[in-house]
């Protein structure tokens, strides 16, 4: 049996592999010019997503199913706080997680808004790569 510290790091590097997975798919998809920009603002949110669950997950911060930034950030707030302010424009992101998977919800999302969405992104990866570089390799690059 693992001990439970082991446990939890192993689901947070989980949590940081998947949001790495996203993370580098909207910025290839950016990169290659790709026609698809809500698949890129789609992924820039889902990896944004999932580092603030790695980090609510290392703090043992039970949170809803939800793709809803703005309820993720005030979780993190009881083992971080300020996160809020300083990841605030990340909210944004929460529209490209239901919004853009519907037809009856779709707008127009055009190529800024897919740069802005993957810088959106970079800046929660960032912070939560430095938040969890004790729990996690930061110098992995696929982080």
């Amino acid at each position: 049996m693992k001990p439970p510290e082991q446990s939890k790091r192993e689901l947070v590097r989980q949590w940081m592999d998947k949001a790495a997975d996203d993370f580098g798919l909207a910025g290839y998809l950016l990169q290659e010019e790709s026609p698809y920009q809500e698949a890129i603002c789609y992924h820039a949110q889902q990896a944004a997503e999932k580092y603030l669950k790695a980090l609510l997950t290392w703090h043992d911060i039970q949170f809803p199913k939800t793709h809803d930034m703005e309820t993720l950030l005030g979780l993190a707030e009881a083992a971080h706080p300020g996160i809020s302010a300083s990841l605030g424009p990340s909210v944004a992101l929460s529209a490209y997680a239901v919004e853009l998977r519907y037809p009856d919800d779709r707008f127009e999302v055009d190529a800024r808004t897919a740069e802005e969405a993957v810088g959106l992104a970079s800046l929660v990866r960032e912070l939560i790569v430095k938040l969890l570089s004790t729990v996690i390799d930061a110098s992995d690059p696929l982080l």
